[in-house]
C-alpha cells in the first residue's frame, strides 16, 4: 500500500489524468451532469494528458542530450585515465624542484610523518607552515617525528662523525658538527614540538627516538611522500598518494614509529610555555618528559635552545 500511494504521488499528473477521466466516464453514465460541463470536464482532461505528454517528452530528450554529452566526454576521460596511468611510481627531484615539491605537500595537509635524524628543517619550517594552514582551517593535524635519541651521547658522537666524513667540500658547516650540537638540534625539535602542541589544540605529535642513523629523510603529507638526502644539492624522489609505493612507505614508517622510544609529550602537554620559553620552563619540560638536560648546560644554553626551537630559520634559503 505504501509503495503504491508512494508511485502516484511521484507520477502525479498521470494519476490526476486517470482519476478525471474515471470521473468523466461516470459523469457520462450517470447523466448527472449538463453536456456543457461534461464537455469542459473532457477538455479539462485531455489538457492534463496533453501536459504529460509533453512533459515526458522534454525528460526524454534532456536525458538524451545528457547521454550524447557524455558520450562526447569519453574521449577525453580516457586520455586523462591513460595519462594517470603513465605517471610513474617515482619521480626524481633536483634542486629547486625539491623546496616547491615539499611546500605542495605542505598545502592543506592534515598529516606530516618524518623519520630521518634531527628534523632542523621540519622545525624551522614544516612544522609552523601545517600548524598555522590547520589553525586558519580550523582543521585538525596529526604530525609523527622519528629521530635520533638526544640522551644517547655515543649516538650524536657516530652522527656527526658520519657526516662530517660526508662533507662535500672543505667549506660545509657539517666540518664543525659536534656530538654536543646533534643532542641540542634534537633537544630543540622535542622543544618546538611541545610549543605548537600547547598552542594548537587540534594538533596531535608522536614523537619516536631511534638508534638507528640514515642519510635519507622520509617526509609524508596526505598527498605525497618525499625521500630526501642531506640537502637540495642532492636529488631527491617523490611518491603520489595512490599509488602503490606511497601506501607501502606509509605502512612502513606508521610502524617503524610505532617501535621507536615513545617521549610521552601529553604528560608535559599542561606545562606553562611562554612565546620564547625560559630557561626555567625548560628544564621543568624535560625534566616531566623523563629527559633531563645535561647539568653543564647553563642559562644562555636554554635560551638558545628556545630560541632554536620557535625562531630557528630556513637552513636551505639563500641569502639575499
Amino acid at each position: 500500500m505504501r509503495v503504491g500511494l508512494r508511485w502516484a504521488w511521484q507520477n502525479i499528473d498521470g494519476t490526476l489524468s486517470v482519476l478525471l477521466a474515471a470521473a468523466v466516464s461516470v459523469l457520462g453514465v450517470t447523466e448527472t451532469v449538463s453536456d456543457g460541463m461534461l464537455q469542459n470536464a473532457i477538455a479539462l482532461t485531455l489538457a492534463v494528458l496533453a501536459f504529460t505528454m509533453l512533459r515526458d517528452r522534454s525528460k526524454a530528450q534532456r536525458q538524451t542530450a545528457a547521454l550524447e554529452q557524455l558520450t562526447r566526454m569519453e574521449p577525453e576521460i580516457a586520455r586523462i585515465r591513460g595519462t594517470l596511468e603513465e605517471l610513474p611510481e617515482v619521480t626524481i627531484l633536483t634542486g629547486q624542484e625539491i623546496t616547491q615539491a615539499l611546500r605542495a605537500a605542505r598545502d592543506n595537509t592534515d598529516r606530516w610523518y618524518f623519520k630521518g635524524s634531527t628534523a632542523t628543517y621540519v622545525r624551522a619550517v614544516t612544522l609552523p607552515e601545517c600548524v598555522d594552514s590547520a589553525r586558519r582551517a580550523q582543521r585538525k593535524l596529526d604530525v609523527g617525528l622519528e629521530i635520533l635519541d638526544p640522551t644517547d651521547l655515543a649516538l650524536c658522537q657516530q652522527y656527526a662523525d658520519l657526516f662530517r666524513s660526508l662533507s662535500t667540500g672543505p667549506d660545509s658547516d657539517q666540518h664543525s658538527w659536534t656530538a654536543d650540537g646533534t643532542r641540542r638540534e634534537l633537544y630543540a625539535t622535542i622543544l618546538a614540538a611541545c610549543w605548537h602542541l600547547h598552542r594548537y589544540r587540534l594538533l596531535d605529535i608522536r614523537i619516536g627516538l631511534t638508534s638507528s642513523i640514515s642519510t635519507f629523510r622520509w617526509e609524508l603529507s596526505s598527498s605525497v611522500l618525499i625521500i630526501t638526502q642531506r640537502g637540495p644539492q642532492f636529488p631527491a624522489m617523490m611518491m603520489r598518494r595512490g599509488r602503490a609505493l606511497y601506501n607501502s612507505w606509509s605502512t612502513e614508517l606508521d610502524q617503524s614509529l610505532n617501535q621507536a622510544r615513545a617521549v610521552p609529550l601529553r604528560e608535559a602537554r599542561h606545562l606553562p610555555l611562554s612565546a620564547v620559553p625560559t630557561p626555567e620552563e625548560v628544564r621543568a619540560l624535560f625534566l616531566t618528559l623523563g629527559m633531563a638536560l645535561p647539568d653543564t648546560y647553563t642559562d644562555d644554553d636554554l635560551r638558545d635552545l628556545s630560541s632554536k626551537a620557535v625562531r630557528e630559520p630556513d637552513p636551505y634559503r639563500q641569502p639575499a
